[in-house]
């Protein structure tokens, strides 16, 4: 099976951010045929095909680092990167073997699980326009992005013997207590670290925390980090990452009409995660997330994709290249 074949061949070539060389050089390879080009920039390699267009398909190249090797169990491809996002550039590169000519553009884009500077450069050169980022979503229609504000805080606090901790200031009992507080904002929150502490007999007085808040799109960015702020303001508080979330524009439409026009169900969900879409709607593209697999299982060892689903998103980019012909 040319899908298998393809996915596989991805996979088994480790592309961890920062470490994309070898996949963007077999891409490159691959894509001869439709003349691929190499942007360069921000120490990055982005594949570009038909960048003239006004519609692009946009996915990235890199993974996080490998939990686990490529495997096939009849119905569902496992490994690192198999379905975040190897199976959407699998999509792609089907969907461009079976058109007789491609209407949209194409990004292959690296560091996206990182910094996303792959995005930052290209939206930086070229012009905005419409563009299909291609994250898993179950093959649903995304066209609710979340934000986000990822922070780091230190919490200090007052050491003492281990005996006295009435004589102390504990920094984890302050963390605790602020934790509790970023709960009653109601954003869902990811405490992605915590640090503090020792076996040494004594009351901690440091302990640091990263907490990344996912903010529907309808709340503003800067209103939550002043409330983050008012939480932590007698701790030191960098800002990791900070995002505005939006609703899609007219793209949505092209999307839901190719969709339909490859014979699946319409369904629409939410991207909660910070994807390139970011980056191009930041810089006034208007863009959609589509794609295969389940986002929930990425980034895990459970990570895996269904060979057919792939299949599916391959139709419905060959229905998005004819739609695109016949309104040109």
């Amino acid at each position: 099976m040319r899908a298998l074949s393809i996915l596989r061949e991805l996979v088994e070539i480790e592309s961890e951010s920062g470490e994309e060389d070898e996949i963007i050089s077999h891409l490159i390879e691959t894509l001869y045929d439709f003349e691929p080009a190499v942007f360069e920039k921000y120490n990055t390699k982005n594949i570009l095909i038909n960048q003239d267009a006004d519609v692009w398909v946009v996915t990235h190249v890199d993974t996080v680092p490998v939990k686990r090797g490529f495997e096939f169990d009849g119905v569902y491809a496992y490994g690192t990167g198999c379905c975040d996002a190897k199976a959407s550039i699998t999509a792609i590169i089907l969907a461009l073997e079976e058109v007789e000519e491609p209407n949209f553009g194409v990004a292959l884009l690296s560091d996206e699980e990182e910094g996303g500077l792959g995005s930052k450069a290209v939206v930086e050169e070229f012009g905005k326009r419409r563009a299909i980022v291609m994250e898993p979503t179950e093959l649903k229609i995304a066209n609710r992005h979340y934000g986000c504000l990822e922070v780091d805080v230190e919490l200090l606090g007052e050491s003492a013997h281990g005996a006295f901790p009435d004589k102390g200031i504990n920094a984890i009992e302050k963390a605790i207590d602020a934790i509790n507080r970023v709960k009653s904002l109601n954003y869902l929150y990811l405490l992605q670290r915590i640090e503090g502490g020792s076996y040494e007999y004594v009351v901690p007085d440091k302990c640091s925390l990263r907490i990344d808040l996912l903010i529907p799109p309808e709340e503003d960015v800067n209103v939550v980090e002043r409330e983050l702020i008012e939480i932590f303001k007698n701790e030191d508080v960098a800002i990791v990452e900070k995002a505005q979330g939006f609703v899609s524009g007219g793209v949505t439409a092209l999307v839901e009409s190719a969709v339909k026009r490859a014979g699946l169900h319409v369904d629409y969900t939410e991207m909660r995660s910070w994807t390139d879409a970011i980056n191009f709607r930041e810089a006034g593209w208007d863009v959609v997330v589509f794609g295969p697999g389940e986002l929930h299982l990425c980034h895990t060892e459970k990570e895996r994709i269904r060979i057919d689903e792939i299949l599916k998103a391959k139709d419905v980019l060959v229905a998005l290249n004819e739609i695109i012909q016949s309104s040109s």
